[in-house]
């Protein structure tokens, strides 16, 4: 029998570009209210099933080396396409940018993901791995009960860096675009260009490594139709809204494991450590020299970021 059963839609997973290793399948699902979406798997692994969920404007050939790390160290993985970007379903006429009706319609992408490996032959140990927006809709999936051992967050999206002074002013804006219904317009200061693009390595705020930072503008140039540019003003206002929300609940009751760059510039690190020090059974690992993306950095900062987890997994 092949990869794919008779529930399975193909669908097209860029193996060149992601570096990822051999046996990994991409497929279509649908969520609960008709969004399709695309999600990976590499089921290979014996210590059990790393679900990553990305962050906003990535896709899952971003991946593919993080798949690597992690298979060499007994782990099956699986990633998703995010509604509104990579090959999954946009929401809007223009593919460029990152918009989302509601910020708890992610959790219907998580439903739908959780729900497409539940019903595969995988280890029954399952761990998150969540990075930046994809920690704010892990952490709301945690809440939800999400049927994961020791989560783990990479430089997660727990509130916008934003100027203090601009805060109440982009919130204001944001609410008003929403009611006027001018929502699905960029985000003041943001524009249809990838910031992969629109970026030299020298001024990125993603990764010290310029490998990693090539690797991932070669993935957009070859495939132009994974890219989103910068987001939308409604998407703003709900990251505002949920990000405010998530500050205000209880810490669900996980033991989790975050790591964060310490030259992390693309969230507010006031935060992340906030919300751990009201997770009592939380543990902050800062990785030093890193930027933002702390599984795409220089190969020792990368080992030492995929051995923190192992070993918090394996424990």
């Amino acid at each position: 029998m092949g990869p794919f059963s008779a529930d399975m839609q193909p669908a097209p997973l860029y193996d060149r570009v992601a570096e990822a290793p051999k046996g990994g399948h991409a497929y279509w699902i649908k969520t609960s209210d008709e969004v399709r979406l695309r999600v990976a798997l590499w089921p290979a692994g014996r210590k059990g099933l790393v679900i990553l969920f990305p962050g906003r404007t990535e896709f899952i050939e971003k991946y593919g080396r993080a798949v690597g790390d992690l298979q060499r160290r007994g782990y099956a993985c699986a990633a998703v396409d995010w509604r509104g970007q990579g090959l999954s379903d946009r929401l809007v006429p223009n593919r460029q940018l990152g918009h989302v009706n509601d910020f708890l319609d992610y959790q219907l992408d998580a439903t739908a993901f959780t729900k497409f490996l539940s019903d595969r032959d995988l280890p029954t140990r399952w761990h998150l791995c969540a990075h930046s927006m994809g920690g704010t809709i892990g952490l709301r999936a945690l809440h939800n009960g999400l049927g994961v051992i020791r989560p783990v967050f990479s430089a997660p999206l727990w509130g916008l860096l934003i100027d203090p002074i601009m805060r109440p002013i982009i919130q204001a804006i944001a609410a008003g675009t929403k009611s006027a219904g001018w929502g699905a317009e960029f985000a003041p200061g943001t524009n249809p260009e990838n910031y992969i693009l629109s970026h030299g390595f020298e001024d990125n705020s993603l990764t010290s490594d310029a490998d990693t930072f090539a690797f991932i503008k070669r993935q957009i140039i070859e495939n132009p139709g994974l890219a989103i540019g910068g987001p939308s003003i409604h998407w703003l206002y709900e990251a505002l809204a949920e990000t405010r929300a998530l500050s205000k609940m209880d810490a669900p009751d996980y033991e989790t494991m975050c790591l964060l760059g310490n030259d992390e510039k693309v969230v507010d690190k006031r935060d992340v450590v906030q919300h751990l020090m009201n997770w009592p059974s939380s543990r902050l690992e800062m990785i030093k020299g890193a930027r933002h993306e702390v599984m795409m950095e220089t190969a020792p900062i990368r080992k030492n970021a995929f051995d923190l987890m192992d070993a918090f997994w394996s424990a």
